[in-house]
């Protein structure tokens, strides 16, 4: 406030506005103000009060031009703050979209990232799991689908060390791993806000890099549901590791599938209608009425694709031990994109 006083009194003695340099001088003032933690409602009160103390001592011809010089100076130091204050907030902003990025991606060393994590409410010397939604459309930080979800997550578990954010368009929930039932609640509301999208919750894993891994596991069960078709809103990676087993050698799949399936190809049409035949009777618990249902077809139509399939194969989709190595062969083959996708 120092010198404030003095330029209004000149300012209301001459009648002029104030200069360009008095206008820029409060709004650094401003600015200093915010850095210093000053909250602007008190700074107003601050500045009226002065302009009191002031107008007590102005002759009745120079108190008229007291409000005008007010209000631009106000005006002036009022701006100094905000521009402050949106510029911490974007400062705020960028260091954690860094940290996002740096804990997701596990690019950051691992105690320096644990460090960081403490300011966002992450304490990463304990397990954490991650949660990833999908929609429809990609979603940012600033969307409404973002809000409604983080409304929802603090209006039931307050302060809890729980973060939420979008990478990618997605929407990615990171809680502690001893508490479940935080990412069910979160797969529940994004599953609302979405509009019927579908959410992977990964693992628990101990450590800085635990959340890396588990937000993986859920980003590579996203991708086994686009590839297998699976329709279930919310997928849980322990319940798809069967999956990264039987694709850890790709070439002895991609060898089970040509052995097993590549026969499929002389029938007439090709093997992809044999192949959603299987896919739709695996599907089904080997269950020949349910699947004929799914795929449109009579029972009896159904009874003779798999008969079919039995004489072009070899392997008989009834029989316990072949019906194994047979289904095993249709998971690769939908994994691998067979046979779309050459092998």
């Amino acid at each position: 406030m120092e010198g404030y006083a003095e330029t209004l009194a000149e300012v209301c003695a001459t009648g002029r506005r104030l200069t360009r340099e008095e206008r820029e001088a409060l709004r650094s003032r401003g600015e200093r103000a915010a850095e210093a933690g000053t909250g602007l409602r008190a700074l107003v009160r601050a500045h009226l009060s002065a302009a009191q103390e002031v107008h007590a001592t102005l002759p009745k011809a120079a108190a008229g031009y007291l409000l005008n010089a007010v209000e631009q100076a106000v005006d002036a130091f009022a701006e100094g703050h905000e521009r402050a204050q949106h510029l911490a907030m974007r400062q705020e902003e960028a260091a954690r979209r860094e940290f996002i990025d740096d804990l997701l991606y596990g690019r950051s060393d691992l105690g320096r990232l644990a460090e960081r994590a403490e300011r966002f409410g992450l304490l990463l010397s304990h397990a954490h799991a991650v949660a990833v939604a999908q929609g429809p459309e990609p979603y940012s930080d600033g969307y409404a689908v973002t809000r409604t979800v983080e409304s929802s997550l603090l209006a039931r578990f307050g302060n809890r060390r729980i973060l939420l954010t979008t990478k990618d368009g997605r929407l990615i929930c990171v809680a502690p791993g001893d508490e479940p039932e935080v990412l069910a609640y979160f797969a529940k509301q994004a599953y609302a806000a979405t509009d019927g999208g579908r959410v992977a919750v990964g693992r628990p894993h101990p450590g800085a890099g635990g959340v890396v891994h588990s937000y993986e596991e859920a980003l590579n069960a996203l991708d086994l549901a686009d590839r297998l078709d699976l329709d279930a809103p919310v997928l849980h990676a322990a319940d798809l590791l069967v999956y990264p087993v039987l694709t850890r050698d790709r070439q002895a799949m991609a060898d089970l599938v040509r052995t097993m399936l590549s026969p499929l190809q002389q029938a007439r049409g090709g093997a992809e209608p044999l192949l959603d035949t299987l896919i739709a009777y695996f599907d089904a618990g080997c269950v020949s009425a349910q699947a004929a249902r799914h795929l449109g077809l009579s029972v009896r139509a159904m009874t003779y694709r798999l008969d079919r399939i039995h004489r072009l194969t070899g392997a008989d989709p009834a029989d316990p031990v072949q019906r194994y190595t047979l289904q095993t062969a249709v998971i690769g083959a939908r994994l691998l994109g067979w046979p779309a996708s050459p092998l």
